[in-house]
């Protein structure tokens, strides 16, 4: 995951006719605090927080508990004591803003990443639109090659004044990084192959199958269950996306080759990345600068090979102020989509982060259609609707899951 993540550079947006594109603090962990063992503190439960009474002094302390959610956010729960019991039952708007607040750290990320990731599809739209018809050719991989770099003069200019903290380059940190940015570029690459193969609506399909995997993946590397309802939400959106698709559905036995290892590279990259997240001991912005060192590290020698350097170099349309300014902010936008994408993987998990980058593609559709003139098919307004029901039906699945196992703790 570079500067650009999976769902802006490596596949083309299957819901805006016109697109070309593909495409993502510490862990979030239950602590309630350590203790000093030479003071007898008592603990009274607020909410969600603790005063820690010291008897040497008589006064209160109050230790902040760690957020209510660990590995895939709402799949696993360790609830305080303090929390209201939630009727499991029944729904309700009291029950709904209740699980709402109480999951507030996992909505935020998510908002957060979605924000971001929206941000830089229109930014490498608006690269494209303006200048593509200038260039022979494509440059997609040499871009993802200038954010990258854009990104890490971003977070050492952050580190030079204090801002953030993390180790100078250190090779050994480097190869347990690796394997994140080698499942990007595969999938990145394999993302390109497919669609000589598939038609977009196709490849539609297949990122959907990408969600099953990854859950899989997530329930076999993680333990992370999905409950019956997330996979019911699965299968709406699955289905959604072979119906929009119906009329242009090709079976190449190429196309499904490619588009079978695309499918394991996405899955791949979420679950490695949240291994890392969890086992590499760097704070996130320590993972920003080694995802996009490496990116550059290995996708220039890609984009060299592949005679998207010497199209840059030969090209002296693009060599202008607007063109290297909007490079620029589309690498400040990435290095912010970095951390965002890290922070939602650690904060919700791998199947909870694959959803939201299929969701992302709705506002995508609606901005493109206001800021681009792009076309909304029928098809498409179909994909919208039976996406957002799956999506509303998915996030009901981890409220509703969440409810349950805290009354259970009771």
């Amino acid at each position: 995951m570079c500067s650009t993540t999976a769902t802006d550079m490596a596949s083309s947006e299957p819901i805006i006719q016109r697109k070309v594109e593909d495409p993502a603090g510490t862990s979030v962990s239950t602590n309630n605090g350590g203790i000093d063992a030479k003071k007898k503190g008592a603990l009274v439960a607020t909410g969600s927080r603790l005063s820690n009474v010291s008897e040497d002094n008589n006064s209160g302390k109050d230790v902040e508990m760690a957020s209510l959610l660990n590995t895939d956010g709402m799949e696993d729960d360790s609830e305080s004591p303090s929390s209201s019991p939630v009727n499991s039952s029944g729904g309700g708007w009291e029950w709904a803003v209740r699980n709402t607040k109480k999951n507030a750290n996992v909505l935020s990320a998510c908002s957060f990443y979605s924000f971001c990731s929206v941000s830089m599809v229109l930014v490498n739209k608006s690269l494209a639109s303006s200048y593509n018809h200038l260039i022979e050719g494509d440059l997609n991989i040499l871009l993802v090659v200038f954010q990258a770099i854009v990104a890490v003069v971003c977070v050492d200019f952050c580190k030079r004044l204090g801002l953030v903290e993390y180790p100078n380059f250190n090779l050994d940190t480097a190869k347990q990084w690796a394997p994140v940015n080698l499942f990007f570029c595969a999938m990145l690459f394999t993302g390109m192959a497919s669609l000589q193969f598939n038609s977009v609506p196709m490849v539609t399909v297949f990122k959907n199958v990408a969600n099953i995997t990854t859950a899989i993946g997530d329930f076999y590397f993680f333990g992370n269950k999905s409950e019956p309802l997330v996979m019911v939400a699965f299968g709406i959106m699955l289905s959604g996306a072979i119906a929009a698709a119906w009329n242009d559905i090709e079976i190449r036995l190429a196309g499904i080759f490619w588009m079978a290892l695309n499918c394991l590279s996405t899955s791949g990259y979420v679950l490695y990345m949240k291994f890392a997240t969890k086992n590499v001991k760097l704070s996130k912005f320590g993972m920003v600068f080694y995802n996009n060192v490496l990116c550059v590290a290995f996708l220039l020698p890609a984009a060299t090979a592949m005679g998207q350097t010497q199209i840059f170099l030969s090209t002296p349309t693009i060599h202008t102020p607007d063109y290297a300014f909007k490079n620029i902010f589309a690498g400040m936008v990435g290095f912010l989509l970095n951390f965002a994408a890290l922070h939602c993987v650690s904060v919700t998990g791998p199947t909870t982060y694959a959803i939201i980058g299929s969701l992302n593609k709705i506002p995508v559709a609606f901005l493109g259609y206001i800021l681009f003139d792009n076309i909304i098919t029928n098809e498409t307004w179909f994909f919208i609707a039976v996406s957002m029901a799956g999506g509303f039906l998915y996030s009901y699945a981890k409220l509703r899951s969440s409810g349950q196992r805290v009354s259970h703790t009771k």
